[in-house]
């Protein structure tokens, strides 16, 4: 902004969370010539790859898809080890961009947002924010606020009686130390079949003198199939980096995968056997983005999937009743995220592992010794809750965060939120969310980083035309959320069971969490935005 601007506020920029998002913001924030902090509450940066790394967390997007594009040299330079990284390799990775392109002079860690409050005579955000370690606080004003706290950061524990009781050690997947559990000789307990118990299971299986699991609701799994990149591989990636980068940046998921063209009833019982055996053996999310193009549309054609599926259950699985219960008997294949796995189903041919179904017997309360249930008490030394998280809105809503007029944002969207884009909403000028409710369902930093880069043109035009304050109007507003809302009702989007709705936290709205119409719909409203002069926004000095 202006001079006379730059004396009003401490930064012109103020991002929260280190995370892909917020790093990203940073690097173009910068790139832009603003001010720029970014404040963290790890110790490290990372976001959902700082906070999870309990044994197994690792990618479930090709790892070369899921990195940084904006340069070919940081490209070049790092040689990823495995298709799909495994949480350390991750870390290592995020903590080389930041010191390569300088960002970390501009972070505080360890900080925690308390609260952002809307100056209207001053058009900036006043956010205070605390010292995690020690009692201490500062005040920041900025001119804008960027909530980049992702979508997975705040983890979800089900109310469960005595939870605090437990004598022993209680970790949740989301927030596991940086110091190794020990595990080793210890009865264990893992909470949840989801994408992260599904990970720890196999992982832990080897060293723990028991391992009981407690699953609400099985999922539909498939084999991640990683391997190591081999040197042929990543020369090929190098020398094809501008082919990829086009590919990434335009389709529709953000994948590399490229549509099978087939449609299921049109090959024979003998071709679909074999198609869906290559589909088996294929890497991530290939099972959905180059599988049958009417998997998500016929009914018939997912009954069949799922069919197939559970066959290699059972052929998996020596115990009958074991197998079927971990073969879904709720939903279909798509209508929740399919975790990919690694020696899951096998795991639970080892005997020291037993599966407790909590419909059928629920946990009644956690003591000091253990997890009772109706069937009895389950002695334990370790308990690991894996899950989930409080998806989408969770960290934006306990930011204190209040617009215009005194409106908290948790009492805008009490009913579910309302964005533009995906990154902002009206009421609350000069706060943008890219990565949070409304943002991907794909290969999240691709979408989210198609939302930072429009974020960083809308701060240069306000820029360019003096404007200090920028707010979505409430038709923009009104429009995009309309078609969210249509298209959640709608085939290909996830279903309603889903955490994409909000149904894993007991209370939570029931409102579609993600943008269903997917980068399509995105660009096209990009384009329409920018053609239109920046109609979308109310821009005023």
């Amino acid at each position: 902004m202006g001079a006379g601007d730059e004396t009003q506020v401490d930064v012109e920029v103020l991002i929260v969370g280190a995370g892909m998002t917020g790093l990203y913001q940073l690097h173009r924030a910068l790139e832009e010539g603003f001010t720029a902090e970014v404040v963290e509450a790890g110790d490290g940066v990372g976001g959902t790859w700082f906070w999870n790394r309990y044994p197994g967390a690792r990618f479930d997007s090709e790892s070369y898809t899921y990195a940084y594009l904006f340069s070919r040299e940081l490209f070049d330079e790092w040689a990823w080890t495995e298709h799909f990284a495994g949480q350390p390799e991750i870390e290592r990775y995020l903590n080389h961009v930041v010191d390569r392109f300088d960002l970390r002079r501009h972070m505080a860690f360890r900080t925690r947002v308390t609260s952002a409050v809307w100056d209207d005579a001053g058009a900036c955000w006043v956010v205070t924010l605390a010292d995690v370690q020690v009692d201490a606080e500062r005040v920041v004003r900025a001119r804008f606020l960027v909530g980049a706290t992702g979508v997975l950061s705040v983890p979800f524990y089900p109310d469960v009686p005595g939870r605090e009781d437990f004598a022993g050690v209680s970790v949740h997947t989301g927030r596991w130390p940086q110091e190794p559990v020990d595990l080793a000789g210890k009865r264990v307990a893992v909470i949840g079949t989801g994408s992260s118990g599904v990970q720890i299971i196999p992982n832990i299986v080897d060293e723990v003198a028991s391992l009981t699991v407690y699953q609400r609701t099985a999922n539909w799994c498939t084999p991640l199939n990683n391997r190591p990149i081999t040197d042929v591989e990543q020369a090929a990636l190098r020398a094809d980096f501008v082919r990829m980068k086009e590919i990434l940046d335009t389709s529709v998921a953000g994948f590399l995968h490229e549509p099978s063209g087939r449609v299921t009833f049109d090959d024979t019982a003998e071709e679909r056997q074999a198609f869906y055996e290559q589909m088996w053996n294929s890497p991530g999310f290939t099972k959905l983005s180059s599988n049958y193009v009417d998997l998500l549309l016929d009914p018939k054609a997912n009954a069949e999937w799922c069919d197939f599926i559970a066959a290699k259950v059972r052929s998996i699985v020596v115990d009958p009743e074991v197998a079927e219960r971990l073969i879904p008997d709720d939903h279909v294949f798509g209508e929740k995220r399919p975790p990919f796995v690694e020696r899951y189903y096998e795991a639970f041919n080892d005997p020291k592992v037993s599966l407790v179904d909590l419909k059928a017997t629920p946990i009644l309360r956690v003591v000091p010794e253990g997890i009772e249930t109706a069937d009895g008490l389950v002695e334990l030394d370790v308990i690991i809750w894996a899950t989930g998280f409080d998806f989408g809105t969770g960290a934006l809503l306990r930011m204190g965060i209040v617009g215009r007029d005194g409106v908290t944002l948790a009492d805008h969207w009490a009913d579910g939120p309302t964005t533009f884009l995906g990154v902002g909403t009206h009421g609350f000028p000069n706060l943008f969310f890219p990565g949070g409710p409304h943002a991907a369902a794909g290969n999240n930093p691709r979408y989210n980083g198609d939302q930072v880069d429009f974020v960083t043109d809308l701060l240069c035009e306000a820029r360019r035309r003096g404007a200090t304050v920028v707010e979505p109007t409430q038709d923009a507003e009104d429009r995009w959320t309309a078609m969210i809302d249509k298209a959640a009702d709608q085939p290909p989007s996830f279903g309603k069971s889903s955490y994409f709705f909000g149904a894993n936290v007991p209370g939570k709205p029931r409102r579609y969490l993600l943008n269903a119409g997917g980068r399509p719909k995105l660009f096209k409203e990009i384009d329409r935005v920018k053609a239109t002069d920046w109609a979308a926004f109310d821009l005023s000095p």
